[in-house]
């Protein structure tokens, strides 16, 4: 079965984040880390506020969210419809596990 992960974003000047003058490192290496995941079978999902809002509405997981916490929630990242992760995006020390956990190694060291 395909895994796939949706990622909400907040409002942005452009799909990933990484456009203008201040660049985001944490954005640079999650949009690498999305693109890796594409290449290996993931099914990803990407959505921002500022330019798919129909996107946040249609998913009432996020829309209840968006409801009780306001745009503080963003981003949102669900795997296989569960949230994974609210309000930020995986640290540095996180994205190892993130990596084994989709590719299928749980099990394996960092």
């Amino acid at each position: 079965m395909m895994k796939t992960i949706q990622v909400y974003d907040p409002p942005m000047c452009c799909s990933t984040g990484i456009c203008g003058t201040e660049i985001d490192p944490d954005l640079v290496n999650f949009a690498a880390m999305l693109a890796q995941f594409g290449t290996q079978g993931i099914k990803v999902e990407r959505y921002n506020l500022g330019q798919q809002p129909m996107a946040f509405v249609q998913n009432a997981a996020v829309k209840a969210l968006l409801d009780t916490e306001g745009v503080e929630v963003l981003p949102l990242i669900f795997w296989d419809g569960a949230v994974q992760l609210k309000g930020r995006y995986p640290t540095k020390d996180e994205r190892p596990a993130w990596f084994r956990a989709a590719l299928g190694n749980e099990g394996a060291a960092s």
